[in-house]
């Protein structure tokens, strides 16, 4: 079997699990819910799939996350954390992933939004059409990079930094060649050089907000937030290279 043949069913598997998430992502919903709801129906989904492939590894490539308005990416709590109830008018970002045999499939969604939360969802969208036509053979991943800051500024928005778009491999999501948006000097020194080439696959992630350096990074100091991280590395960690 192919790895053309994996990708398309876990490409229609990801499409079915994601349109079913956005119409349950509704004001009064738990972000809690989502993910467990979610993450149960990529691995349903994942079953009826090449039943008889017994030795075949497949299910979740990058665990569902409900992140809303400020929260940039990647909120996916235990039952033990805060959870989030939805609201209307919140911008809601969905991300998942789902692999078969090692070959991944990550996809996100927004929910529809008015106003000037509608003016940066534009801005990525014109970040994306810019980006997608540089990432070719023979191009390089600092010419994306400044191509991708110029268009946000031009739309005066704002790149998160440091935030990276990984070239993605058969059981790895997290690939040494990069993509990095809105660098410090600093980040801009580190950040490996390097030429996209044939037959490789990126993760293009955009991520962009109305203000200036809104992220701020914080410490796992609490038992709960060190327990998620371990249950991430426990069984998720067939995907990440680090």
């Amino acid at each position: 079997m192919s790895g053309k043949d994996k990708q398309q069913e876990q490409t229609i598997t990801k499409d079915l699990v994601l349109q079913s998430l956005v119409e349950a992502s509704s004001s009064g919903v738990s972000a809690l819910s989502l993910c467990e709801k979610d993450d149960a129906m990529i691995m349903e989904e994942i079953g009826k799939i090449f039943k008889k492939k017994i030795e075949m590894k497949k299910g979740i490539a990058f665990p569902t996350s409900i992140s809303v308005n400020n929260c940039v990416c990647h909120f996916s709590p235990l039952k033990s954390n805060q959870d989030y109830i939805l609201k209307e008018g919140d911008l809601v970002k969905l991300d998942l992933g789902v692999h078969v045999d090692g070959f991944i499939a990550n996809v996100a969604h927004r929910t529809q939004v008015t106003g000037r939360k509608a003016d940066v969802i534009k801005a990525i969208h014109f970040c994306d059409e810019a980006v997608l036509c540089l990432v070719k053979p023979g191009n390089q991943n600092t010419q994306v990079t400044e191509t991708l800051n110029k268009a946000a500024h031009s739309l005066t928005c704002m790149p998160i930094e440091g935030m990276l778009s990984h070239q993605l491999k058969e059981h790895v999501v997290d690939g040494e060649k990069t993509i990095i948006q809105n660098p410090t000097d600093q980040q801009k020194k580190d950040h490996e050089k390097a030429e996209l080439a044939v037959h490789e696959v990126y993760a293009v992630d955009v991520l962009i907000s109305s203000e200036e350096d809104p992220s701020k990074q914080h410490g796992l100091k609490m038992k709960t937030s060190r327990a998620f991280f371990s249950e991430v590395e426990r069984r998720f960690d067939f995907f990440f290279s680090t």
